[in-house]
């Protein structure tokens, strides 16, 4: 009797252990359910199909981003220009437009300032082989300097109806944003899980001297990364910039660390070689949809900035903690 007591206790010890580690794996999906469930209790209207779609297409320029900062932060990197360059591009994409430039090219040129910056970050990174949190913060308030310059500190509103309808146009009934959006996600998820290049990605992550000495390219593959999420910041710039018929230097401010931290809630780690799209994808949601359920709650705005603030530490701590027990084990 006492043996199956013993094997009842060990069942449950290891029953609990694997839920635990099913949490700890999927604590974002589980978080998503949670808010979902709680808003049954709302009188919002959270369940219209009008909000849902809202939520998707006011997460999108952060899905965007998000796609970019994951190859980053794989590579072991990461990188807190993304929200200058977002405010940047789409300032440069409305000042060429409202001058009379053709719109296809004024987007080129635009999307190419966030493609000039990531690879400048590339460079310093990799080659001058400094770390990437204070070159990309640098980077960052560079960037913001020239947006406040362009701009004078102030909005600078669009004059082209052809340039707001990018994102506020829709096809068959899905916001255009959202369409281009999942497939800059198709695209980025093709290139981590079926080129050699996102194989490369994650193994440098894994293990940059192991990746260096199988003969993987490890400072290229590296650099493009950065390239790619300056390209991908930029993009996210132009269609909120369409989105918001106006461009202005301060809708990146809270860019970096909200993108940074919601890759990481995903499950993509800071220690790099883990994660993907589909993770940063959740991650981004989880923090839209802990923004559109306390609003559904009223809860004060300043109130909602707090509890953010609590969410990121914490996750970011979790993530440090991951990693202290995974260098621990080995």
């Amino acid at each position: 009797m006492s043996n199956m007591s013993v094997s009842v206790q060990t069942q449950n010890l290891n029953f609990g252990r694997q839920a635990l580690q099913l949490f700890a794996k999927q604590k974002a999906v589980v978080a998503i359910a949670l808010m979902v469930f709680a808003m049954v209790f709302s009188d919002s209207r959270f369940f219209t199909a009008l909000n849902i779609l809202n939520i998707f297409r006011v997460a999108s320029p952060n899905i965007i981003i998000a796609f970019g900062v994951t190859l980053a932060v794989i590579c072991r990197g990461c990188d807190l220009s993304v929200g200058s360059v977002m405010s940047l591009s789409g300032i440069i994409a409305i000042l060429l437009v409202n001058s009379g430039m053709n719109m296809n090219l004024a987007m080129l040129i635009a999307i190419s300032s966030g493609t000039v910056v990531g690879f400048i970050n590339g460079f310093l990174v990799v080659h001058q082989k400094t770390e990437a949190f204070i070159i990309t913060l640098g980077m960052g308030m560079l960037v913001k300097g020239v947006s406040l310059v362009l701009t004078d500190a102030n909005p600078v509103p669009a004059r082209s109806y052809e340039f707001m309808m990018i994102s506020n146009g829709s096809t068959l009934g899905v916001p255009n944003i959202m369409l281009i959006m999942l497939l800059l996600g198709a695209f980025t998820f093709w290139l981590l899980r079926f080129t050699s290049f996102g194989r490369n990605c994650y193994a440098l992550g894994g293990d940059y001297e192991v990746a260096e000495y199988s003969g993987i390219p490890v400072m290229s593959t590296k650099w493009i990364a950065f390239i790619l999420t300056g390209t991908y910041a930029a993009i996210a710039g132009v269609l909120l910039s369409s989105y918001m018929n106006t461009g202005s230097a301060i809708y990146g401010d809270p860019i970096p660390m909200i993108i940074n931290c919601s890759v990481v809630i995903g499950g993509t780690s800071f220690a790099g070689g883990t994660g993907g799209v589909v993770h940063s994808f959740i991650g981004v949601m989880v923090i839209q949809l802990l923004r559109n359920c306390m609003s559904g709650f009223g809860i004060h705005p300043y109130i909602q900035q707090m509890i953010l603030g609590v969410v990121i530490v914490t996750i970011i701590c979790m993530d440090c903690y991951t990693i202290k027990r995974k260098k621990e084990d080995v």
